[in-house]
């Protein structure tokens, strides 16, 4: 999930927020056994087990870029590409739920350190996504953020988008809304999203969107 700073001080909030995200879900995973973390998840061909090991390689990724961006280094987010993310979460999902669940709580453990040690240096750099494209550190926390909140109601397990908390939302809201038209699916349907967002229309129908 995208979520660009709409303020100077959004990145010291989102890592706040993320410190806070991480203990929220770490503290719903006390029932996650060895049956619960096989289980699917919310997402299509992902158990619960693919979208925690998703959440700690992710966490990984972001601290070896803010360590790298640090040296004054521009990484690779997944050195080794789609193709690398891919096997690590599949390899990470088999796994036990003790193994999956400590794995989780730790690699957050390390980007909450990450985060709280960054240098100016670190923040002022840039990684770099798995497509190649620059990832700016300053956009970390906040880019993290949506990846937590989103997938704890991934999980199915009782965390819903009613539980979000107001700053989260906050944060989140306007980059997800400016990033809207260019998810519409049909070109088409922007029109309709414009008159619907300036009151001149009561609905805007069906809009098909591409996912975060």
């Amino acid at each position: 999930m995208t979520v660009e700073p709409q303020a100077p001080n959004d990145t010291e909030r989102a890592v706040a927020a993320c410190r806070e995200a991480h203990a929220r879900l770490v503290g719903r995973l006390g029932p996650v056994d060895d049956v619960v973390v096989h289980r699917p998840s919310r997402l299509p061909g992902w158990s619960i087990g693919h979208v925690l090991s998703h959440l700690a390689r992710n966490a990984d990724s972001l601290v070896r870029m803010l360590e790298a961006a640090g040296d004054g280094r521009s990484v690779a987010q997944y050195p080794g590409g789609p193709s690398q993310r891919d096997g690590e979460i599949e390899t990470g999902a088999s796994r036990n739920a003790a193994a999956i669940v400590n794995d989780l709580r730790t690699s957050a453990e390390r980007l909450d350190g990450a985060f709280a040690g960054a240098s100016p240096a670190a923040w002022a750099g840039a990684g770099r996504t798995r497509e190649g494209d620059p990832a700016p550190c300053s956009l970390f926390p906040l880019r993290r953020l949506g990846e937590v909140e989103l997938h704890h109601v991934d999980l199915g397990l009782g965390y819903e988008p009613g539980d979000w908390p107001a700053d989260f939302v906050e944060l989140a809201l306007p980059g997800v809304l400016a990033g809207l038209p260019g998810r519409l699916r049909d070109p088409r349907e922007r029109a309709a999203l414009l008159a619907w967002a300036a009151c001149r229309s009561s609905d805007p129908g069906r809009l098909e969107l591409a996912p975060l």
